[in-house]
């Protein structure tokens, strides 16, 4: 046993919420070396670099997998918004139990199961973290009626906009796992108009950023922040920069790894092949793949049918999976209900939703295990 005194460098883990349109994701692309996952496509008319608008749960997972397996891509990854990602878990939630919606599980369960899988994505933004990478994410806020234990009297307060009763599971694992939680409003004045004081109106307006808890708002800092700043990046610039974690070293010393959510569920983790371009679902190099015999070239294009949900395709590009191995996957887990030759467009669509997106980590392992097996050894 070693004890070890002293700060650590470490990457950022930071939550910004506020109003609409008050420039939290202005504010999010100034962190260095910025790379968004924009899930509600706030960010067409901003020059910053993204990836692709997650169309799944799924897709989602394996961009930030993505990010954590090519060093260097970024220093910091955004995600705009953290509320519409949380849309994205329930209806992957819901895909793969088949059903309607988040309250037809009864009993609560739905909830849950959302919490399990908002906790599993947070563990993955924690494992990025480790590797020196800030993480940020936005989203939005709404006032909520708060009563106080005590039953001493209820007010209205800001709140994470989060799902109108999936929040009360996600956004605590949320507040608990950032380094700081930032609220930003705009700061108005009521001034009396009349000699009575009877008539007021608003005045002001400035933007401001909240870095403390108050009776009307969540926040939190670790770092000495005034309660009340301005809603600049300068004003912690130093805390995410001075820190800043290139590599880790080596001989520093090693930490014990202790995630503040629960690693809920052991899926395997999304497998993304690091050759392939997000954008185009090209080969970044030339590359010939072994398994299939086929030339995957940069001048290539890996191409799906139009017939296949664009949700399972964009699943598919990650990892070059042709309809014919994902076909061949099924064919061999579900003979029985799918014959060999059975087209996709036979396929239905909650099986396509609640299997093959719902569960593709683990149809992606079928596929990739068929794919060794085919494999002929060289004597």
């Amino acid at each position: 046993m070693e004890i070890i005194r002293g700060k650590f460098p470490h990457a950022k883990k930071i939550t910004i919420y506020g109003p609409e349109g008050i420039g939290k994701s202005t504010f999010a692309a100034r962190f260095p070396n910025a790379v968004f996952i924009d899930t509600e496509g706030s960010t067409k008319d901003m020059d910053v670099a993204r990836l692709p608008r997650p169309s799944s749960w799924e897709y989602l997972l394996q961009e930030i997998q993505y990010v954590k397996g090519t060093p260097g891509i970024c220093k910091t990854l955004v995600i705009d918004t953290v509320d519409w990602a949380e849309q994205l878990c329930v209806e992957h939630v819901c895909n793969k139990h088949q059903k309607d919606g988040i309250e037809s599980f009864g009993y609560g369960n739905g909830y849950v199961y959302s919490k399990e899988e908002f906790g599993k994505f947070l563990n993955r933004l924690e494992d990025l973290v480790e590797t020196g990478v800030n993480v940020v994410l936005t989203a939005h806020a709404h006032i909520k009626k708060f009563e106080q234990p005590d039953e001493m009297g209820a007010y209205d307060r800001w709140e994470l906009k989060l799902g109108k009763k999936t929040s009360s599971q996600t956004a605590p694992l949320v507040k608990e796992w950032a380094d700081m939680l930032l609220f930003v409003n705009y700061k108005t004045y009521s001034i009396a108009v009349d000699d009575k004081g009877k008539k007021h109106k608003g005045q002001g307006g400035k933007r401001i950023m909240y870095t403390s808890h108050h009776p009307c708002w969540d926040a939190k800092n670790r770092y000495g922040l005034p309660d009340e700043c301005d809603f600049d990046y300068e004003v912690i610039r130093h805390i995410v920069e001075d820190s800043d974690v290139k590599q880790k070293s080596a001989s520093a010393p090693k930490e014990k790894k202790t995630n503040k959510v629960p690693d809920f569920m052991s899926l395997p983790e999304a497998d993304v092949d690091e050759t392939v371009d997000f954008n185009t679902g090209t080969k970044i190099q030339e590359k010939k793949d072994t398994k299939s015999g086929v030339d995957m070239s940069q001048s290539e294009a890996f191409r799906l049918n139009d017939y296949i949900p664009k949700v399972l395709q964009d699943l598919m590009y990650v990892n070059l999976v042709s309809e014919e191995e994902l076909m061949e996957a099924v064919y061999l887990k579900y003979s029985q209900i799918f014959p060999k030759g059975t087209p996709f467009v036979n396929l239905p669509s909650d099986y396509v939703d609640g299997v093959l997106v719902g569960a593709w980590p683990q149809v992606l392992a079928v596929i990739k295990k068929m794919r060794s097996e085919q494999e002929i050894p060289f004597d």
